[in-house]
């Protein structure tokens, strides 16, 4: 070979290295700079054409870095003053993954300075990985106490100056959104998550099932390993033998605070939620939505604060939760789950009902005609306990799991979204009972057996009941009548449980919340769902006041209610409800007949 041929494949050789060499160079370092050393590429100096790094976690648990290219700002795209710079993501991984679900928070730096977060995603079907960058300093803010100087100065010149380069926003706001947070519910059936995606509305968040979870002790992931800018982190909505994690990106981070994901988790404001490092095991590549595959580790400390533009979280602090102990019965054996929930209006119903729900379809007794026999307690500090007790059949619409997960949500959120509550609900424990079959029973017609009587007599009912699937029951009820009745037709209500508590609880939502320990009282006195109710309804004044029924009040004290029925503890009804027997019928009943007897 000669030496000139010798001297050219040198030559091409040398150029191929420093064009390797100068490519690593403009991805960048790879470790991420130390947030309070890297001070922040000023919004002002932002113009199409630059290029910088940004860092995220692709597997594991170090962050990797991407080139970035800024193509320009967008004015104003989010809100008044909250600017989005735009840019495009390169290299092999992001362009083979697009933006990903769990990249939000992702660190940008040009020339080493920090420019803000990886947050929004362009488009649903972007063919290539085009995102938005919320600026550090609206970051920063969130902070809650005074910043930095040197903070203070970018902030300065945020305000007052406009980008070199700008771009006028035209896309539609449904073009433009927070890039999505993978909602992982570990332990959790695919109904459970569809359940929860019924059920619990959470900004931005994507629930996905049993892909991911909580990494056990020694596995090799828990490590002390320091918290970079660019590590994934986790936010815990339920914690033990089921988990629901929210994973995003750590943007900034120092001994004093976290700032993540560049936007919204649930935009809450003052949040309690445990704050934990995880473990990308796996970015999975989707043509309609990437997201990162995460088992979180060990719990660093707290998110306090959920605002527009980030979420931010104390290193060391402990987040408030609420323990639920689930117990079932029957099948091969029994069961008990323990987890925490977080103690939060919107969210903490919803992760409780998904839980029971879940808790009831794993036992191996599960089936879809099958009865719950439900006891519940929710322990609150200063206050009696109160009782969740049910008996759930099925339906032609729903199956008694999903009625009792329904059922509990529902008599939970009376209590806990009062306004009286003030964070101190302090345990709930829930018992179930497995029973064989569709127990319900349908109450069919009712008719007195003689049109007349005495105030004072005993007349008789006739009920006729319908059980699922069996042959008709029919009751014969004695029915002892007041000695203070006046002439004039008497009418005598046969119902279930429920609809007694329709009557004699008629305080209206609309005339606001009453105080917290009369709800208690309210639900406490509940009626049984396995008991037929006879009552009578008498034509004389009903007052509730503060949950509790006065019934065949005289006149006199009507008239001095009257006036208060805007109180919204106070209402009135021109027909009283008084109680006079029930008899078990050992199945949930349903329905309600009215009788009319004549009093002479």
């Amino acid at each position: 070979m000669s030496t000139s041929r010798i001297s050219t494949r040198f030559s091409i050789l040398t150029a191929v290295f420093v064009l390797a060499g100068s490519l690593v160079a403009q991805v960048g370092p790879a470790t991420p700079p130390s947030s309070a050393a890297a001070g922040v590429f000023p919004l002002a100096e932002v113009h199409r054409g630059l290029h910088g790094v940004a860092y995220t976690v692709f597997e594991g648990t170090q962050p990797e870095a991407m080139d970035v290219e800024i193509l320009g700002v967008l004015k104003n795209v989010l809100g008044p003053g909250q600017d989005m710079i735009l840019a495009r993501l390169k290299g092999s991984k992001p362009e083979y993954t697009g933006v990903v679900a769990g990249m939000s928070g992702s660190p940008v730096y040009i020339d080493g300075k920090l420019l803000g977060a990886l947050s929004y995603r362009i488009g649903q079907f972007s063919k290539e990985p085009i995102a938005g960058i919320t600026p550090i300093a609206e970051m920063l803010a969130v902070n809650g106490t005074a910043e930095p100087a040197t903070w203070m100065h970018t902030t300065s010149q945020l305000n007052t100056s406009d980008a070199h380069s700008s771009t006028t926003a035209t896309a539609d706001a449904t073009d433009i959104h927070p890039i999505e947070t993978p909602l992982v519910l570990s332990g959790f059936s695919p109904d459970a998550v569809k359940f929860f995606q019924d059920h619990v509305s959470i900004m931005g968040a994507m629930p996905v099932a049993g892909l991911g979870g909580s990494a056990p002790e020694g596995d090799g992931t828990r490590s002390d390993a320091p918290l970079l800018p660019g590590s994934a982190v986790s936010a815990l909505l339920v914690r033990g033998d089921l988990e629901i994690a929210a994973t995003c990106t750590v943007t900034y981070v120092d001994p004093h605070q976290v700032l993540a994901c560049g936007h919204p988790i649930t935009r809450y404001g003052n949040v309690s939620i445990p704050m934990t490092k995880a473990d990308v095991v796996a970015t999975l590549a989707s043509p309609l939505n990437s997201f990162k595959i995460v088992n979180t580790t060990q719990t660093i400390g707290a998110f306090t604060e959920d605002r527009s533009s980030a979420i931010r979280g104390v290193p060391g602090e402990s987040a408030r939760m609420i323990p639920v102990a689930i117990h079932t019965h029957g099948g091969l054996r029994d069961r008990t789950l323990h987890v925490e929930v977080i103690d939060n209006p919107d969210i903490t119903p919803g992760a409780l009902m998904v839980s029971l729900y879940e808790s009831l379809l794993e036992t191996n007794s599960y089936s879809e005609e099958l009865t719950y026999s439900l006891r519940g307690t929710v322990s609150i500090e200063g206050y009696p306990p109160l009782h969740v007790d049910s008996l759930i059949a099925p339906t032609d619409q729903l199956p008694s799991a999903m009625r009792a997960a329904l059922t509990v949500g529902q008599r939970f959120q009376a209590v806990y979204g009062n306004s009286a509550r003030v964070r101190n609900i302090q345990r709930i424990d829930l018992d179930v009972d497995s029973l064989p079959g569709r127990r319900s029973i349908q109450l069919e017609r009712a008719q007195a057996t003689q049109p007349a009587a005495h105030a004072g007599d005993t007349v008789t009912v006739e009920a006729t009941l319908r059980p699922f699937r069996g042959d008709t029951q029919n009751l014969r009820i004695p029915i002892p009548l007041p000695l203070t009745l006046n002439p004039g037709p008497l009418r005598i209500l046969l119902s279930d449980g429920a609809t007694l508590d329709r009557l004699t609880n008629t305080t209206s939502a609309t005339e606001g919340p009453i105080e917290l320990s009369s709800i208690i009282h309210q639900m406490n006195s509940a009626h049984d769902d396995d008991k037929l109710y006879v009552t009578l309804l008498l034509p004389n004044a009903q007052a509730v006041v503060d949950g509790r029924t006065l019934a065949s009040i005289p006149i006199s004290m009507a008239n001095v209610l009257e006036p208060l029925r805007t109180n919204r503890g106070i209402s009135l009804n021109g027909e009283s409800v008084v109680p006079v027997t029930s008899i078990p019928v050992d199945a949930m009943l349903s329905g309600m007949q009215v009788v009319s007897v004549e009093i002479e």
